[in-house]
């Protein structure tokens, strides 16, 4: 019998079109003789699943689904919300409280890992090299020249909890930091002031699954644009994605044992990609997507591609294994 696969896209974040791209994709791959899949599109208190004769509301209550009469029971979750609620854990403890196997890393990890400066400390707890960074949230006082004299110019100002750069700023010159602080606050309440370390971008993605461990090849980025704002991820004139990445062999043995090792750190499951800007001959750890894109312009697909992966064979990977998780 077909497994029942429910694809949730969305959410409440500025990344809610990323998250629509990834999730029509993942509905495009999946294998058919094995999945039946249901896109639920989740927008605050409306979740809903759209078919050729209208809205169908979700209950909520079981996450099942009424279609002519017949109540639909999901076998699997495929989480393709990008930021909250599908990457920082909310969602994750809902399909744990009803027993539903999902596609990501659980409640706790997830909202560790959503909190860029949380999961940087508790990183370098085991030596793993991040740029120097403060925290500073909207209802308490800062004072933003102790602060920029701290991490130095330029930096960067970003949300602590987002993603694909919403709300990023590069600041050179401390009269544009009060803007920058205003921006990154128009997304989250906590923000990050970060050191800006020069060097290459470099991302590893990998899936650790049962007793396999596949780490795709690197890629390397490089932004047309002043950084990998969110223009030049989702504009392919902006920016170049290379697989794999032009590193030696020394740097990318580093690359992908450390990706490894965070992975086990944090607990990961599911795919997952790390970014690190290399400087010199040092990897600093950036940031963890425990909810990658999946879209036509992401850089998983790609990754998986030059490894001669396929993404229906991927997800198909995650359903059957991760599938044991309840």
């Amino acid at each position: 019998m077909k497994k029942n696969i429910a694809i949730l896209a969305g959410g409440d974040s500025s990344e809610y079109d990323v998250s629509i791209g990834s999730a029509r994709q993942i509905a495009g791959v999946l294998d058919r003789s094995k999945y039946v899949p249901y896109t639920i599109l989740l927008k605050a208190n409306d979740w809903h699943y759209a078919d050729e004769s209208g809205n169908k509301s979700i209950d909520k209550n079981d996450f099942s689904l009424v279609i002519k009469g017949k109540k639909i029971r999901f076998d699997f979750a495929i989480i393709a919300i990008h930021g909250t609620p599908g990457e920082n854990g909310i969602l994750q403890g809902y399909f744990d409280l009803l027993r539903i196997p999902y596609s990501t890393c659980n409640v706790h990890v997830s909202a560790l890992t959503f909190n860029k400066f949380s999961c940087n400390t508790f990183l370098r707890g085991f030596e793993v090299l991040t740029a120097k960074s403060d925290l500073i949230r909207k209802k308490d006082k800062y004072d933003l020249k102790e602060i920029t004299d701290d991490v130095g110019l330029p930096c960067f100002v970003k949300p602590n909890e987002g993603g694909s750069s919403c709300g990023v700023s590069k600041v050179s010159k401390y009269d544009d930091m009060e803007n920058a602080v205003q921006k990154a606050f128009a997304e989250d309440d906590q923000i990050l002031i970060e050191q800006y370390i020069k060097g290459t971008e470099i991302t590893c993605g990998l899936i650790k699954t049962g007793n396999k461990e596949i780490i795709f090849p690197l890629t390397e980025i490089v932004s047309k644009n002043e950084f990998f704002d969110y223009e030049a991820k989702y504009n392919a004139e902006k920016s170049e994605e290379i697989t794999p990445a032009r590193v030696s062999k020394d740097i990318e043995k580093r690359c992908k044992q450390l990706s490894s090792k965070i992975y086990d750190l944090l607990g990961c499951r599911g795919v997952v990609r790390i970014d690190y800007i290399l400087s010199g001959n040092q990897l600093y750890f950036l940031e963890i997507n425990t909810v990658p894109g999946m879209s036509e312009n992401s850089i998983v697909p790609k990754m998986a591609r030059a490894h001669g992966m396929s993404l229906t064979e991927l997800f198909t990977l995650i359903i059957e294994e991760e599938g044991t998780r309840h």
